[in-house]
């Protein structure tokens, strides 16, 4: 099958997704809960890094379903952070890895008698029909549920610390804000994620639920700059690009480009205040709620920059 794992013990937790950003840092959540840790890792693709640390790799593709039967063998849980919506290889798309990979993946998990599927889902996906990438998510949450495999469903904000989003204009005392500067939705640092989809492999009360993850309360991109600026010592600006003028160049491009027109309609439905997390029940199975400026201290932290205190 592939190079047996030398990390962790007891049952085995299957890692979809795991060489990427988020999928990685699962992994050395779940190897620092001792857990024994495996990776689907397709063909192509370099898998050193899990090696390193004692994951074991089964190659395989979520494209096809006998490598997935493969992979289950002797798995008691699984998580999934894979995605084909920012594409990681020609023909990754919505309706491949997001829908029939996904799908593929569930069939397998049923078949194997997995006993936890763990899915990373979107905030509030199921009220974004007009989103196509969010409102996949809410389809396969569906098909989850219906296949009755025991399932969880994390539905995160949006990421801090998986993308440059503010560094670059940071170091010119600067952040940009698309359309408005004042509509408030939620973020949650990329390491809280991870964190909370390798709790979620074995705890009991979160079985059956889609919960809500963020950092304690939704926050504007004037509100982000304030903190910025309190947190360096100096003061940070916020640059509004308008929205008519974002709107219409991504209108033209989206009638070639697909992700495009998916990203149009993602910005616009941040804009109806919709984009927020109930932290609730992340609060009571996975502890105390992060707050929005240790979260942006992480980032800072991590993106080099020295901080007031």
């Amino acid at each position: 099958m592939s190079q047996q794992n030398t990390a962790g013990s007891g049952p085995v937790t299957l890692v979809v997704g795991a060489t990427g950003n988020l999928g990685g840092r699962v992994v050395k959540a779940l190897l620092a809960r001792n857990k024994r840790v495996r990776a689907l890792v397709r063909q192509g693709t370099d898998p050193s890094r899990l090696e390193a640390q004692g994951v074991e790799i089964v190659r395989g593709d979520m494209l096809d379903p006998a490598s997935l039967d493969r992979a289950m063998e002797g798995v008691s849980a699984l998580v999934t952070t894979a995605i084909g919506y920012i594409p990681r290889r020609r023909g990754d798309s919505l309706a491949t890895v997001d829908d029939l990979g996904n799908r593929n993946l569930v069939d397998a998990a049923r078949a194997a008698k997995v006993g936890r599927f763990v899915f990373t889902s979107i905030l509030t996906c199921d009220l974004a029909r007009d989103v196509p990438h969010f409102w996949q998510k809410k389809v396969i949450e569906d098909y989850i549920e219906a296949s009755g495999v025991p399932f969880v469903s994390l539905r995160p904000g949006a990421f801090i610390g998986a993308f440059d989003l503010w560094s670059r204009g940071l170091k010119k005392g600067r952040i940009t804000s698309i359309g408005s500067a004042t509509a408030r939705w939620t973020y949650i640092h990329i390491d809280d994620v991870a964190r909370c989809l390798a709790l979620a492999v074995d705890e009991p009360r979160a079985v059956g639920r889609r919960i809500d993850l963020g950092a304690d309360r939704p926050v504007s991109t004037q509100e982000i700059a304030a903190l910025f600026s309190r947190l360096l010592g100096r003061d940070t600006k916020v640059r509004t690009i308008p929205w008519p003028l974002v709107s219409g160049a991504a209108g033209l491009i989206g009638l070639v480009n697909p992700m495009i027109r998916d990203v149009r309609a993602m910005l616009e439905y941040f804009f109806t205040g919709k984009y927020v997390a109930d932290t609730a029940v992340q609060a009571e199975l996975f502890g105390e709620v992060p707050t929005i400026e240790d979260s942006l201290r992480r980032y800072l932290k991590a993106a080099g920059f020295t901080l007031s205190s």
